[in-house]
């Protein structure tokens, strides 16, 4: 059985019994392995864009003698599959940015999929935003702390866009960017990453108001709005633990 990142792992342990999967950026193929050896998948398709990760991955399934329930594929992002051919896309280990342009890119390709999980290593909100533009109903997130970096899941199927942001406290934009299930949950990782981003956020004002220029003074109210809310949310949550 293969070991793989407790990452991967969560995103594996959340595709739905049974699905055909598409991984998109499955660099050494480890989580379609992980899917088939562990009876979760019942077909797997490791996509590629560049021709070294996708060697990889074909010897990583022909080590494996998986060659028949996995297809590594050399496309970028969608090209890989055909409507209708998976019901689970997998894309992580990029971006929010990146994820959305895969999104954009090859949207007619998702004609039959019922289950995306997206994990972006930044700018999270960016896909949330995709997901309620484009009929996805955000249905679970995850997140969780693997060698000193903070990861975010996301789980989403065709649904209600707007059902996750209903009958909440907080409004729409605030849930947007932090995660509408993962504000209900209030884990300790999640306070974590937020006090790290203020403590970020508050370095960058340190430099900018060392700045002179005059034409800083348009960023330096943009961050300091942006810290003024931090610090209430992140208030907020410890209102919450206690």
């Amino acid at each position: 059985m293969i070991e793989i990142s407790h990452r991967l792992r969560t995103i594996g342990d959340m595709v739905e019994q049974g699905h055909r999967v598409a991984d998109i950026g499955s660099d050494h193929a480890y989580l379609p392995t992980y899917l088939i050896q562990k009876g979760i998948a019942s077909a797997c398709i490791a996509g590629e864009v560049n021709r070294g990760p996708w060697q990889s991955a074909a010897r990583q399934v022909r080590s494996v003698g998986l060659s028949e329930r996995i297809d590594v594929r050399l496309g970028d992002g969608l090209d890989v599959i055909h409507p209708g051919e998976v019901d689970t896309v997998c894309i992580a280990g990029m971006g929010g940015s990146l994820i959305v342009s895969i999104l954009d890119k090859g949207i007619e390709k998702l004609a039959g999929v019922t289950q995306l999980l997206l994990a972006p290593n930044v700018a999270s909100p960016l896909v949330r935003r995709w997901l309620l533009e484009h009929g996805w109903q955000l249905s679970r997130e995850r997140i969780l702390e693997e060698d000193g970096v903070i990861y975010e899941i996301l789980e989403a199927i065709p649904g209600n866009p707007t059902l996750p942001y209903e009958n909440q406290e907080r409004e729409r934009e605030d849930l947007l960017e932090v995660g509408p299930y993962l504000w209900q949950e209030n884990s300790p990782v999640l306070r974590k990453k937020w006090e790290q981003e203020l403590d970020k956020l508050r370095s960058v004002q340190i430099q900018l108001q060392r700045a002179k220029k005059p034409e800083a003074e348009g960023k330096k109210q943009e961050v300091s709005k942006k810290l003024a809310w931090m610090e209430e949310m992140i208030a907020c949550m410890q209102t919450d633990k206690e």
